[in-house]
């Protein structure tokens, strides 16, 4: 059976009128699942019987399982276990900002970066939109507060499962719905240029990070294989083309793999890639796993990266490491769990 969390306001409004019912019972329904909270139709006491009825006989209301949650110092890793048995994670960070909740897409990732947990093991499917959204209404309830921030960085490429994407935008930037700011909302793609294109014509203000991890074309094809298929040389101008038509800065992800991608040149020759861009750079200390043999580059090298790109007038940061205590790369929960 289908979720109610799979559809949009729109789409229940819709819905409601299919049946011959009253539009305005999408606004209701949506303040039942999202503001109050419901997890029972019969909870329902605005909407008549016959439709709540109806609903209840096409779309369920079930949670997802939460299997194992590892916890941290400002950092919970969540396990999810879906309807079909198989298995996502999610991770909520606590920031001086707010509280961020990273997402997973997809069950698996046909990506293949080398460096990442997730991409090791293969995409068994698409998550649907229903599955994302219980992610945020899930932890929210474990963790009896509002998420301020949410992105979509977990297992998963999401551009490769754009449309159920979309529509997890919509609901969760729904001033009725979950209602988190679309300036609060960032998606990261390793670069799917015809993607990228159609997601610049989307009417929401959503942020945009893209998975670089390499300065020229020899080091991103040794490590991920899509720029094999969108070359830096194709991927770059779009990026600025994205840039030029959304008025929106961009973020470039770029996790430091020791010996890899983390020389004085490799720092120099990413400052020359984006100079000029309306972006700033994130710096990303690896998570090791005993998995992959990529290392973790060593504090000092790190900070001799971000000096020379900030000498270079290049927005810069470096990601707060969480969860040294807990399986913290990405994909690592789901994996343990799936190969005892």
């Amino acid at each position: 059976m289908n979720s109610i969390y799979n559809l949009s306001r729109e789409e229940l409004e819709e819905y409601f009128l299919s049946i011959g019912s009253k539009k305005f019972h999408a606004l209701q329904l949506f303040d039942w699942l999202y503001v109050k909270r419901i997890k029972d139709y019969n909870e329902i006491t605005n909407i008549k019987k016959e439709v709540i009825d109806d609903i209840s006989s096409n779309y369920s209301i079930s949670p997802l399982k939460i299997v194992e949650v590892q916890r941290d110092k400002d950092v919970n890793k969540y396990l999810f276990e879906l309807n079909d048995g198989e298995h996502i994670e999610a991770v909520l960070m606590m920031h001086d900002y707010g509280i961020s909740v990273c997402v997973s897409s997809q069950v698996g990732c046909n990506m293949g970066c080398r460096f990442c947990e997730s991409g090791r093991r293969k995409k068994v499917r698409n998550l649907e939109t229903y599955e994302m959204v219980l992610q945020i209404l899930m932890i929210e309830e474990d963790i009896k507060t509002r998420i301020s921030h949410v992105v979509v960085m977990g297992i998963g490429e999401p551009f490769d499962n754009y449309d159920n994407l979309i529509r997890f935008f919509r609901i969760i930037n729904d001033q009725k719905g979950i209602n988190i700011g679309a300036r609060h909302i960032t998606v990261s793609t390793c670069g799917i240029i015809p993607k990228i294109e159609e997601f610049s014509n989307i009417d929401m203000q959503i942020n945009l990070a893209i998975s670089l991890h390499a300065p020229n074309n020899k080091i991103r094809d040794l490590i991920m294989p899509i720029n094999k298929v969108y070359p830096l040389d194709k991927l770059m101008p779009c990026l600025k083309e994205y840039i030029s038509k959304t008025n929106r800065r961009l973020t470039f992800e770029y996790i430091l793999l020791e010996g890899i991608n983390d020389s004085e040149d490799c720092a120099l020759e990413l400052a020359r890639l984006v100079k000029g861009m309306n972006c700033y750079i994130n710096l990303i200390p690896y998570n090791e796993t005993n998995n992959i043999e990529y290392k973790r580059t060593k504090t000092v090298q790190i900070m001799r990266f971000y000096d020379i790109l900030k000498k270079n007038n290049i927005n810069v940061t470096i990601r707060r490491e969480f969860g040294g205590n807990i399986s913290a790369a990405c994909g690592q929960l789901r994996s343990k769990k799936e190969e005892v």
